[in-house]
C-alpha cells in the first residue's frame, strides 16, 4: 500500500472534515509529485461537504471560489483550498463551466479532471485513491486524458498546452488518442487569454525537457501560440555552421543552458530573425545578415502578444540582439561591451553563445568554444579588478562636476559620459582628481 507524508494541517483538515461524517482527500498534483518523490507546491483538498459545511468546520476561511465549491481554509499564516466534489456543466468558454453541480461521489469528480497522473486522491484511512490507473501511467511514463480526450480539451483548451508541458517537466510521452485530440483541436487555443498561455510556456521552457516544444509544434499548438516559430522549423540553413533547420537548431539549444526564464526564452527567439533576412548566394549557401537586429525586433513584440512583464522583455531581446556579437579578446572591448550591453546580462551571453556554438554543426567548433573561453577569462579578470564599467562606478558625479563650476542641465550627463569613456579606455584613470583635471572635454 503506498504510503503519502502529508503535512500536519493537511491531515489536520482531513480529520475534521472526517470527524463530521464527511469524505475528504488530498487530491491532483499534489498526489502525484508525493508520488513521484517530489515535494509539491501546494495541497488541494477535495471533500463531500458543501462549501456552507466547510466554513462551519473552521475558524477563518475565504470565499476564494465558492461559486464552483471552493473555499480556502485558513490555519494560521497558511491556507489551503478545499472544493466540494462536483460534476461540471457545458464549457462555453474552452474554460470555465457554465455552471456546476456538487455531488457525494468522489468518482464522478475525478472523472473531470484532466490527466489519469492527477486524477488521484488520498487519505491515511483509505489510502491511494486511483480510479483512472493514474499510477498505470506514471509507471508507463505516459501523459493520458480521463475520459474521452476530445471532450476534456473541449472544456479547456489550455489543457492541450498542458498535456506538452506535463510530458516536458516528467519526461512523459503524450498518449496517442490524447495526441489526436490535440491535433484536431488545436485551433481552439486561440479562445485563450495570452496570461494563461504565457504561464504554461514558461513551465514548458524552464522544464527538464524544454525541446519537448516539438511536440507543441508537431500538433499545431505552435501555429496558435508562436506561428514565427513554425516559420522557423520550415526553414533551412545550408550553410558549413549548421547541421539542422532554423528551429531544429533552435530546440538543440534550450537544453544547453539553465533553466533560466530568460536565458530559456532568449534560446527560443534568438533566431527567430532568421528567415524575414534568408538570403542565398550564387553557390546556393544560405545566410541571414541582420538576423540579430530583426530578431530584436521580433522578441520584443511575441512577448509583448503574449503579456510578459517588461523586464523579461527587455532582458530577452537585449540578449537576442547581442547573442552573435563579435567581441574581440582583450579587456578594453570587453569593458565596451559590458558598457552598451549591460552588465546585468552580459554573464548570460557567455551560456547564449554556449548553446548556440553547440547546436551548430562540428565545423570549427572547438576553435569557437575556444575563443569564448578566453572571452570569458578576459571578462573575468575585468570584474576581478573591479574596473569602471558604467556611471555608477565612475569616481565623478554630477555633484562634483557642478561643485567645480559646471551649470545643472543636458551638459553634465554629456561630460559624465565622456569621462566614462577615457576610463573605459583606461580604467586606471578612474580617480576623481585625474578626470576633474581633463576639464572641460572637447569633442
Amino acid at each position: 500500500m503506498i504510503r503519502i507524508c502529508l503535512p500536519r494541517k493537511v491531515e489536520d483538515i482531513i480529520d475534521r472534515i472526517q470527524a463530521a461524517g464527511h469524505e475528504a482527500y488530498a487530491v491532483g498534483g499534489c498526489v502525484r509529485d508525493s508520488v513521484l518523490g517530489k515535494e509539491p507546491d501546494d495541497w488541494d483538498i477535495t471533500t463531500s461537504a458543501k462549501p456552507e459545511e466547510i466554513k462551519k468546520l473552521f475558524d477563518r476561511t475565504i470565499d476564494t471560489g465558492i461559486q464552483h465549491g471552493t473555499v480556502t481554509v485558513m490555519l494560521g499564516k497558511e491556507g489551503f483550498e478545499v472544493t466540494t466534489y462536483r460534476i461540471d456543466g457545458k464549457y462555453e468558454d474552452s474554460r470555465h463551466p457554465k455552471d456546476v453541480t456538487f455531488t457525494i461521489n468522489l468518482k464522478e469528480d475525478l472523472r473531470r479532471r484532466d490527466f489519469t497522473i492527477n486524477a488521484m486522491a488520498y487519505n491515511p484511512k483509505d489510502g491511494l485513491i486511483d480510479l483512472y490507473e493514474g499510477m498505470q501511467d506514471i509507471e508507463r511514463g505516459l501523459i493520458r486524458c480521463v475520459g474521452d480526450a476530445k471532450e476534456r480539451f473541449t472544456e479547456d483548451a489550455l489543457r492541450m498546452m498542458r498535456a506538452v508541458r506535463f510530458s516536458a517537466q516528467l519526461g512523459y510521452t503524450i498518449e496517442e488518442k490524447t495526441k489526436a485530440a490535440v491535433r484536431e483541436l488545436a485551433p481552439s487555443i486561440r479562445n485563450i487569454s495570452a496570461e494563461r498561455i504565457q504561464t504554461e510556456l514558461v513551465k514548458l521552457m524552464v522544464s527538464a525537457h524544454p525541446d519537448y516544444l516539438r511536440t507543441a509544434y508537431e500538433t499545431g499548438i505552435t501555429g496558435q501560440i508562436l506561428p514565427e516559430f513554425d516559420v522557423c522549423m520550415k526553414t533551412e540553413q545550408n550553410n558549413p555552421h549548421h547541421c539542422y533547420s532554423v528551429g531544429e537548431h533552435i530546440l538543440h539549444t534550450l537544453s544547453y543552458v539553465e533553466a533560466n526564464k530568460a536565458l530559456r526564452l532568449a534560446m527560443l527567439l534568438h533566431d527567430i530573425g532568421k528567415p524575414s533576412t534568408l538570403t542565398v548566394d550564387e553557390e546556393g549557401i544560405t545566410h541571414n545578415h541582420g538576423h540579430a537586429d530583426a530578431g530584436e525586433k521580433m522578441a520584443a513584440a511575441i512577448l509583448k502578444r503574449l503579456k510578459f512583464d517588461n523586464d523579461t522583455i527587455d532582458k530577452v531581446r537585449r540578449l537576442v540582439r547581442y547573442h552573435d556579437l563579435k567581441i574581440e579578446n582583450n579587456a578594453k572591448s570587453v569593458r565596451r561591451a559590458v558598457n552598451y550591453i549591460g552588465e546585468d546580462i552580459f554573464p548570460l551571453l557567455f551560456s547564449v553563445k554556449y548553446a548556440d556554438i553547440m547546436a551548430q554543426s562540428a565545423y570549427l567548433r572547438e576553435e569557437k568554444l575556444s575563443e569564448l573561453e578566453k572571452l570569458k577569462s578576459v571578462y573575468d579578470k575585468v570584474i576581478a579588478e573591479k574596473d569602471c564599467l558604467s556611471l555608477k562606478d565612475l569616481a565623478v558625479t554630477g555633484s562634483d562636476l557642478i561643485a567645480v563650476g559646471m551649470k545643472p542641465g543636458r551638459e553634465i550627463g554629456l561630460t559624465l559620459h565622456k569621462l566614462l569613456e577615457v576610463v573605459l579606455e583606461e580604467p586606471e584613470h578612474n580617480h576623481k582628481d585625474y578626470l576633474l583635471s581633463l576639464l572641460p572635454l572637447q569633442d
